[in-house]
């Protein structure tokens, strides 16, 4: 590996790390400024500005994924482009990229305990542990699938792949927040169980861990079977009639 490409993966390792970090700090300062400061509670003027405030932060984390090439808070994100790649890249990823968010988040909820004591302790499982995988693995596959769609159908409209992505994984946040917590970011939940001592629990390891990486290797799958193909035969249609 040449110097440029070393700069680069080192690069990406502390966009990683930092991005992990303040993403875990963006949500909870989101609701501790709606609840507390501006002293809404749960009131229902309260949830729409707190959806509209994260809707924002998930433009403001993507424009930082773009500005620095690549950079990721999710190990998601990280694992369906590396199994999108060669070998060398998924080594990379799962080995060096997905560790440094986990480190990343951990440092970043173990500073959020620090300074905010009154924050708890993240999500939790509600439901038993068979439900519990299920519900994150249908809305892993869910939002690697509208991820993965809007790469194909709107090709280079920011704003609107973020806009759409953007309500989806709040959407979906919403419907599972009261199961799981409704994630779909191991690397987060990591980072709160850790704090708890119950990261290494059958229950966090299947439900946040095992359940979504198999909803993204499915979700991969079947977008490379199904979609890939008839996007390859649209554009070998297309350039026949020319």
């Amino acid at each position: 590996m040449d110097a440029g490409l070393k700069m680069g993966a080192v690069g990406l390792l502390v966009s990683d790390f930092i991005m992990s970090f303040m993403w875990v700090w963006s949500g909870v300062l989101i609701k501790i400024f709606v609840y507390k400061i501006l002293g809404l509670g749960h009131e229902p003027s309260g949830e729409v500005i707190k959806c509209a405030l994260l809707i924002i932060n998930m433009f403001f984390f993507t424009f930082l994924a773009k500005s620095t090439k690549g950079g990721a808070y999710n190990p998601l994100t990280v694992l369906a482009g590396a199994i999108s790649g060669n070998f060398s890249r998924f080594l990379f990823g799962v080995g060096a990229r997905i560790p440094a968010q986990v480190i990343g988040s951990i440092s970043g909820v173990r500073l959020l305990m620090d300074t905010f004591p009154e924050v708890g302790l993240g999500p939790r499982l509600n439901v038993d542990i068979h439900r519990g995988a299920l519900t994150e693995g249908f809305l892993t596959f869910a939002i690697i699938t509208i991820s993965l769609g809007l790469t194909t159908k709107i090709p280079g409209s920011f704003f609107m792949k973020t806009w759409i992505s953007s309500v989806s994984k709040l959407t979906l946040h919403i419907l599972g927040s009261d199961l799981t917590g409704g994630c779909m970011n191991p690397a987060s939940v990591m980072g709160w169980a850790y704090a708890r001592g119950d990261h290494i629990t059958k229950e966090h390891l299947l439900v946040y861990w095992l359940a979504p990486m198999e909803a993204t290797l499915l979700a991969v799958w079947i977008f490379k079977l199904v979609v890939r193909p008839i996007k390859e035969e649209k554009a070998s249609m297309k350039s026949k009639s020319e």
